[in-house]
């Protein structure tokens, strides 16, 4: 494993980490989540994310649950406050009292004294700026959480809170987690130099498309039985991605791949990993298997040629983004 700096700051996290999101929180998949997180230590990962929305609290108390038998110092924790936790009008967004509730409440369901990254999951455009970046500062005073961070903020949101921050003289936040892959690049154009100049390093989740990056989905060929677009309930954004001129696109990607004799999970998140301003790539995870095989990238360089023959597949989709 290889660690960067995330953003700025002292703090050093492995290249590639593990997010809960949909995979973990229930009774059954449990046993998936301690036997992965077991995967990713001995991997050398030490970064693990999740959020209190992750199916109401049960991905954070499953996420508790898999690390607990780990010393606390030896892996960096993040989650998330902003999506509605409840039906009150207070049960969300980003005010003081849903964050200060809702830090107390994410202590409890992971079993920690403290967070070490804390993440704002979206803008909220209803609550003052300053609000919000007093309250994540208040609760780094209080020891509750190590560095306030935000999640799919735009470059104009990250200036502006870095601004006020400065003039507050707050805790800088230090990171910001938007979605990047082959075929999601916006932060490309705005969101990364901002960032770069104002320490915030990116932790960036779908690295793998919702893993059609995985090359599990073939071109004319039906879903695999046992995969995320073939399960109804938690297919999500990933049907957007099945049409044929991203499959078409995918198995070029692959031919690559296969020409560097590696995977094209591994091709992805090496082509995702080659951005300084990148300081981790999120990965699901149901089987120790896909951790195994994913971490293989951070040692996997990508040359200026096979740079270019990337950059030039990706130029017939350049314009494609199917969510956002």
């Amino acid at each position: 494993m290889k660690y960067r700096n995330m953003g700025r700051s002292g703090l050093k996290v492995s290249e590639i980490s593990l997010g809960s999101w949909l995979t973990y929180g229930t009774a059954a998949e449990q046993k998936a989540a301690d036997a992965c997180i077991e995967k990713a230590f001995e991997s050398g990962i030490n970064f693990f994310d999740t959020a209190n929305a992750y199916n109401r609290g049960e991905g954070e108390k499953a996420m508790g649950a898999a690390l607990k038998g780990y010393e606390r110092s030896s892996y960096v924790l993040s989650t998330k406050v902003y999506f509605p936790m409840g039906d009150g009008p207070n049960d969300r967004g980003l005010s003081r009292k849903h964050i200060f509730e809702q830090c107390d409440a994410s202590l409890k369901r992971l079993g920690v004294d403290y967070i070490d990254i804390y993440f704002c999951h979206r803008y909220d455009a209803s609550t003052p700026l300053q609000e919000t970046l007093r309250a994540l500062d208040d609760l780094v005073t209080q020891g509750k959480i190590l560095y306030p961070a935000v999640s799919e903020w735009s470059g104009a949101q990250i200036t502006e809170a870095a601004s006020i921050a400065d003039h507050l003289r707050l805790r800088p936040l230090i990171a910001n987690q938007p979605i990047y892959n082959m075929f999601e690049r916006y932060i490309e154009r705005d969101v990364l130099p901002v960032s770069e100049r104002k320490g915030l390093g990116q932790v960036v989740f779908s690295p793998l498309a919702q893993g059609i990056l995985t090359g599990k989905y073939k071109l004319g060929q039906p879903l695999p039985t046992d995969s995320r677009a073939a399960n109804n309930a938690v297919n999500g954004f990933i049907n957007s991605y099945l049409n044929d001129r991203v499959l078409q696109t995918v198995h070029e990607l692959e031919r690559v791949a296969q020409g560097l004799d590696i995977s094209l999970a591994q091709l992805a998140l090496a082509w995702v990993l080659r951005q300084p301003g990148i300081s981790s790539a999120l990965i699901g995870a149901t089987k120790p298997e896909q951790i195994e095989e994913n971490v293989k990238a951070v040692n996997v360089e990508l040359g200026a040629d096979t740079l270019e023959q990337i950059e030039s597949i990706l130029q017939e989709i350049a314009n494609f983004s199917p969510n956002r």
